[in-house]
């Protein structure tokens, strides 16, 4: 099979049905890869993946040094390795050949070694030399980098990423090596925010969002089938019917590379800018600098060498909304297209604030059957739990998101701080080669060296272990008393933005009625947990024993799940149990307690009794925190 024939198996960009949003921003940063990459977010089936791989078959051919592992170009010295950096300047001529861009998958298991590149053992074996041996981040130079599900990336390995796409080098300083070489790619990520979302920090590093959004027309879903089909049926036929579309888009594409050095942006506009951006409460300066990088894209590739007010709402529309949160929590909605006139920055960039409870509401509570929805209340809660003397007071400082570390051994995830002689066979998946060719050595120092099993070395590692936060929120009738439902509710709130932060699982169970529901199972999609939240109705008896008893369940089945993990339990009540499992309720109670503190799970405890509130009911919340082992916080 011809190369044009096999790159006709590939369902052409010019023949996907709608998306053009998501188009117009692969497209921009074809034409200029500083932009910082794109990322794709919305739900399974629409399209995302499909669309990246489309992409490289409009792309130009790429001239690179014949025989580099880098893809260096041969004529610009700010995109060469050291090695062709140093022919270059010695006046060597460097032999080239075109090549095709392509798409390099960056798989979610992959680790720092293969990322980066990782010392070449077989080169040190024969030749005695210490080399790199390229990673993942050598192939994508020049091409396209596509990390599908990028919210399910390990952070440490997102970092190192990240850090090398904004700089637009891979430097390699391990194992004795010292390289760099040129790393500039094409960034695409694709995300279903179901199964998670991705850190603040990283979301920044991404220059463009789009919002992947099912297509609503009947006859759109109707001719994306009629098509699909078609391909299926024939592809080769079927790209011939689009390759002229396609061609003219790779043209289009060439000629705004060459172009976009030459495109400028007025002042004013610039100023217009900047007023929208401070006025949407935006503090980054990268949502300038892309904004007006990929303004000036969108009108290379219309042909022009000037910005127009269109495409710099064009460009807003891709480079603010995922920067236009006040807080990590808030959902990653597109903002409106911002109206650039004169008065576009009256009230633009305000934030909706949750509303405050009334002081002045009844000290009563709901009578019995009666349920009502109360709203979050805005409250200030020291998230440092269990680390300072209760009495201590201060702005609340949560731990950053690196906590919860173990060390593993025979994991090949996380970062090396160590290495050892393994233990078990398993261990060998995560070998250290340097130290096992040290101690071959070391054992013989004769020439060659052989390596034995005694020589191995594996390395120690420090992995982030999986953890779960869980929220047991009282809702009964009780908590309606001075509206303690919304404070409760505001410090679940609290505890879901900190979680979010730390990238950490969450789960929701709600107690009311007869008995307690897992509301939310364990999830990163925090956006539903907050829903769940707000809109959980109060009334009804207090089953706390069923609420611990769901809690217990559900930490076993997270323990079993993951071998190494830490189950966090917030239990949010005013302690007021009145309903029984079996017709022993205190009996009830401390059994599950106990098993709560055998099961090694980590229970805090928010009081929202009212001191000054009569109420004849007994507590169980000393009796809770005495046999779990729990610390209680008086809200």
């Amino acid at each position: 099979m011809s190369h044009n024939q096999e790159r006709r198996l590939v369902y052409p960009f010019t023949a996907i049905v709608g998306q053009e949003k998501a188009e117009l921003a692969l497209l921009c940063c074809a034409v200029d890869p500083t932009i910082g990459g794109v990322l794709l977010s919305g739900e399974k089936g629409t399209g995302k993946s499909t669309m990246v791989r489309s992409l490289a078959h409009v792309l130009p051919e790429v001239e690179v040094v014949e025989d580099c592992p880098f893809n260096c170009s041969p004529y610009n010295q700010l995109e060469m390795c050291d090695d062709c950096y140093s022919k270059y300047a010695r006046g060597e001529f460097l032999r080239s050949v075109k090549r095709r861009m392509r798409i390099v998958d960056l798989p979610l298991s992959i680790t720092v070694d293969r990322l980066v590149g990782t010392l070449d053992i077989k080169r040190a074996l024969k030749e005695g030399v210490r080399a790199l041996q390229p990673g993942l981040l050598a192939e994508a130079n020049r091409n396209i980098l596509y990390i599908d599900e990028v919210n399910l990336l390990d952070d440490y390995v997102a970092d190192v990423l990240l850090d090398a796409a904004a700089m637009g080098w891979n430097v390699v300083e391990r194992e004795g090596v010292s390289v760099k070489h040129p790393a500039r790619f094409i960034l695409v990520g694709s995300m279903n925010p179901e199964e998670g979302e991705l850190r603040p920090q990283i979301l920044d590093r991404f220059g463009l969002y789009v919002q992947i959004e099912p297509l609503r027309e009947v006859e759109e879903r109707v001719e994306v089938v009629r098509r699909v089909e078609e391909f299926h049926r024939d592809p080769l036929s079927f790209y011939a019917k689009y390759e002229a579309e396609e061609e003219r888009l790779r043209s289009s594409v060439v000629k705004a590379k060459q172009l976009i050095k030459e495109v400028s942006i007025d002042e004013d506009l610039l100023k217009l800018l900047a007023d929208t951006v401070v006025n949407l409460g935006i503090g980054t300066h990268r949502a300038e600098i892309v904004t007006v990088k990929t303004a000036k894209a969108i009108a290379a590739l219309d042909g022009r060498v000037k910005v127009t007010l269109e495409d710099l709402k064009k460009a807003m529309e891709l480079s603010l909304p995922h920067r236009t949160r006040s807080k990590p929590s808030e959902p990653l909605k597109p903002p409106s297209p911002p109206q650039l006139t004169a008065e576009q920055g009256q009230g633009g960039g305000e934030h909706s604030h949750r509303h405050k409870p009334s002081s002045s509401s009844p000290p009563q509570g709901l009578s019995m059957g009666e349920e009502k929805v109360f709203n979050p209340a805005d409250v200030n809660v020291d998230l440092n739990l269990g680390r300072k003397p209760p009495s201590t007071r201060g702005p609340s400082k949560a731990r950053g998101s690196r906590s919860y570390r173990v060390t593993v051994v025979g994991l090949p995830h996380g970062y090396p701080v160590s290495y050892m002689p393994p233990k078990a066979s398993d261990q060998l998946v995560d070998l250290d080669l340097t130290a096992t060719m040290v101690a071959a050595a070391l054992r013989s120092p004769s020439t060659p060296v052989f390596i034995d099993e005694e020589d191995y070395r594996v390395r120690v590692r420090k992995h982030r272990a999986p953890k779960l936060s869980v929220i047991v929120l009282d809702s009964s009738g009780s908590m309606s008393v001075m509206r303690r439902i919304s404070v409760a509710k505001g410090i679940a709130h609290k505890l879901i933005e900190n979680s979010y932060v730390k990238r950490d699982s969450v789960a929701l169970i709600t107690f009311r009625g007869s008995r307690a529901e897992v509301t939310v199972p364990p999830t990163r999609n925090y956006r539903r947990i907050l829903e769940a939240i707000d809109s959980l109705p109060t009334g009804g008896r207090t089953p706390l024993a069923s609420a611990l008893s769901d809690l217990l369940l559900l930490a076993k089945r997270f323990k079993a799940k993951y071998r190494r993990c830490m189950v966090k339990a917030f239990l949010i009540t005013d302690g007021k149990a009145n309903v029984s499992m079996t017709g022993r309720l205190k009996e009830e109670i401390e059994k599950l307690a106990l098993a709560i503190k055998e099961s090694k799970v980590d229970l805090d405890i928010f009081d929202t009794r009212v001191d000054r509130v009569f109420d004849p009911s007994p507590p169980y919340l000393d009796l809770v925190a005495q046999l779990a082992g729990a610390s209680v916080h008086k809200c």
